[in-house]
């Protein structure tokens, strides 16, 4: 606690020689003080009080959120929010600067910020507000926080356990759950700047994967499941089974469909550091002047349209929380069903100041919507573009979306194109798209398409993954991993495939092997890091790993790639060789029942069709039905020897304890070669 006062004295002393005299409107009244609360992954009915108001038609009635509901409840409920682009780094530049990415530089999550964004930070900061960055930034691996006074946040995703913080600058230590860390910064923050104006931006990383809650929220929701939604069986146009003409096996109507329970226990936890911040403006004096915006920073599909993640342009992808509190002006307890933007937060935030919005902010203020002004002219439409990415499945996706249909376009791909009737179809079941009987709807949203996207000024910016890198992994069957640990230096693992897979060891010694061959040694803690190159996408119709190991513990994971939505992992559980897939909310499993422990083996782990094999060394291979296979590039990375993100197995496997000596991988069914 002193660390961080210490640091936060030190800012205040830096900005002493240039702090202008209190701010004020005309009148004398205080300008407000401003508190932007970000989370992360956080679609639209993750609130209570939008369970409660669902009714029969909620997905979790058993959700609580009292701190959110409070907000709700003593603001304003904005129940048509909506994001422009639907990723983590682009929304949160969004957020920041009022404008698209093809305008702000951020249309990827790898890209730097750029330093001369002009964004709502930098313009109070201007005029005299105190600016503070807490927590979740992204953009890459950024150090910089531009436009903030005092910044306290972490590298790229972090970790939710002891995640080292970056305070001003200088990297510190942390204990604890990440986001219970942030919000200490926070109100630290509230407390040094409470005689001043200020405005402070805390971005949660909940509740982005691997969902691991603490441990005070570990056991919540236990056995508690979702309920089936219409869309559950309709996977999205792009995917493989859509593509394959095929439809989903239905979904239970018995309300028994299983979800991410550790997503929620996120959300609790999150609350939970919500409810902090909010006693903080009470106890400081400071809840009556002070704007408190809560949102998230892009939807997320749990099984809707056969997905997991966001970025594709469904309903559950694009629209997200947003809560208004400002008790000194704005009456509460309302709801408001106008489209708002990611776009307008920089500009709302400009104009409650009472300062001009800069012209480059392509967004809307919501003054007139939270001051209940009469007649007031708003949006009816608006542009929607995530540009595909080379280590995602999904394709790049443009749609323009008005209060009651939705047009959705996948450039290079016209067959795709989708047309839906919002008001008549909320799950977007039915694609209109050159239906006769939508002839009318149609050319009335590609003219609007048009409007939109020349009100903008969309393109394409060259900073955009190029297309040809988001195809995915090679046509042709191809080994596309193979460690030999041979040419290895050091922590690089080298790949020998051609593809240039290499991989980075954390903590995995490289020692000598059988026959004067090099091996890994994992020791139980390291693993192997490969991550996301697009070769090593399984969505090929057959996959083959082979590794050879020598396990020490009857329990261990030799390779784990992707998570419980779309992923499969290899290992060792109970001295017997496993193999699990999950796709389309399916697992399939393989076993071979022979004791392995402390002995050399090959295993060949294989799907190919609907079939699922596992082999050790050249006996006959353990067979089994293949449910679903992965049709894309699973969202977490691959690692050897670690499960290290969303987890495979509803109980986790331990980390490698052993010797490997080759891994490898084949696009396809493996060749029977033994070389």
């Amino acid at each position: 606690m002193k660390t961080r006062r210490n640091f936060l004295k030190a800012a205040a002393l830096g900005m002493a020689a240039v702090a202008l005299p209190p701010l004020a409107r005309a009148g004398g009244a205080r300008r407000p003080n401003f508190l932007f609360i970000l989370t992360d992954d956080q679609r639209w009915d993750i609130m209570s009080c939008v369970q409660k108001e669902q009714g029969a038609r909620a997905r979790f009635p058993w959700l609580k959120t009292p701190n959110l509901d409070r907000i709700a409840a003593e603001g304003v409920r904005f129940r048509n929010a909506f994001v422009v682009n639907s990723l983590c780094a682009p929304s949160r530049a969004t957020f920041l600067t009022g404008c698209y990415g093809h305008v702000n530089g951020i249309v990827n999550n790898h890209t730097a910020f750029p330093l001369e964004n002009v964004t709502h930070a930098s313009v109070l900061r201007a005029a005299g507000y105190t600016t503070g960055y807490i927590g979740k930034w992204h953009m890459g691996s950024q150090v910089e926080r531009p436009g903030f006074d005092f910044a306290a946040s972490f590298l790229g995703q972090g970790k939710y356990f002891d995640c080292p913080v970056v305070v001003n600058g200088q990297t510190k230590p942390s204990t604890g759950w990440v986001d219970d860390v942030g919000t200490d910064y926070a109100l630290d923050f509230l407390t040094q700047f409470k005689d001043k104006p200020f405005a402070l931006c805390v971005g949660f990383k909940a509740t982005h994967g691997p969902f691991t809650p603490p441990p005070r929220r570990e056991n919540d929701y236990a056995n508690e499941s979702a309920r089936p939604v219409p869309n559950l069986g309709v996977p999205a146009i792009y995917h493989g089974l859509a593509k394959a003409g095929k439809r989903a096996a239905p979904p239970p109507a018995d309300g028994t469909v299983k979800t991410n329970l550790g997503y929620f226990r996120c959300i609790a936890a999150m609350d939970d550091n919500v409810g902090r911040l909010l006693k903080a403006l009470d106890d400081l004096g400071l809840a009556q002047d002070t704007v408190v915006v809560f949102a998230g920073d892009n939807g997320y599909y749990l099984g809707e349209h056969q997905l997991g993640d966001k970025r594709s342009a469904y309903e559950e992808s694009l629209r997200i929380p947003l809560l208004v509190r400002w008790p000194r002006r704005v009456r509460g307890g309302r709801t408001e069903d106008r489209m708002a933007l990611n776009i307008d937060l920089a500009p709302t935030f400009v104009d409650l100041a009472d300062l001009p919005v800069p012209k480059v902010m392509q967004g809307r203020s919501w003054r007139p919507l939270l001051e209940e002004a009469p007649g007031a002219d708003w949006r009816s439409a608006f542009f929607y573009a995530y540009f595909a990415e080379k280590n995602f499945g999904t394709p790049f996706v443009t749609a323009v979306r008005t209060e009651s249909a939705k047009l959705i376009r996948y450039p290079g791909h016209e067959e795709w194109t989708e047309l839906f009737d919002l008001t008549n179809d909320a799950y977007e079941l039915k694609n209109l798209w050159k239906q006769p009987d939508a002839a009318d709807l149609q050319r009335k949203l590609e003219a609007e398409y048009e409007r939109q996207k020349a009100a903008i000024g969309f393109r394409v910016p060259n900073y955009a993954d190029k297309a040809e890198d988001a195809k995915g992994p090679p046509a042709n069957a191809a080994w596309v991993l193979d460690y030999r640990f041979d040419k290895d230096q050091g922590a690089q693992v080298t790949d020998a495939s051609g593809q240039k897979n290499h991989g980075e060891a954390k903590g995995v010694a490289l020692v000598e092997g059988r026959e004067g061959r090099k091996a890994r040694r994992f020791d139980g803690k390291g693993w192997i890091e490969v991550g996301k190159p697009p070769s090593l996408n399984p969505g090929v119709g057959a996959w083959t790993i082979e590794a050879t190991v020598k396990s020490d513990k009857p329990d261990g994971v030799v390779l784990a790639h992707g998570g419980a939505t779309m992923g499969y992992l290899l290992a060792l559980e109970g001295g017997q060789p496993v193999f699990v897939v999950n796709a389309a909310k399916k697992t399939s499993r393989v076993a071979v029942k022979r004791e392995v422990t402390g002995q050399w083996m090959r295993l060949t782990a294989q799907w190919s069709g609907k079939n699922l094999s596992l082999a050790v060394d050249d006996q006959p291979a353990s067979k089994a039905k293949l449910l679903a296979a992965p049709d894309g590039l699973p969202h977490d990375g691959m690692q050897i020897g670690a499960d290290e993100r969303s987890q495979l197995l509803e109980k986790p496997l331990p980390k490698f304890t052993g010797l490997m000596e080759r891994v490898r991988i084949f696009s396809g069914v493996a060749p029977a070669d033994k070389s």
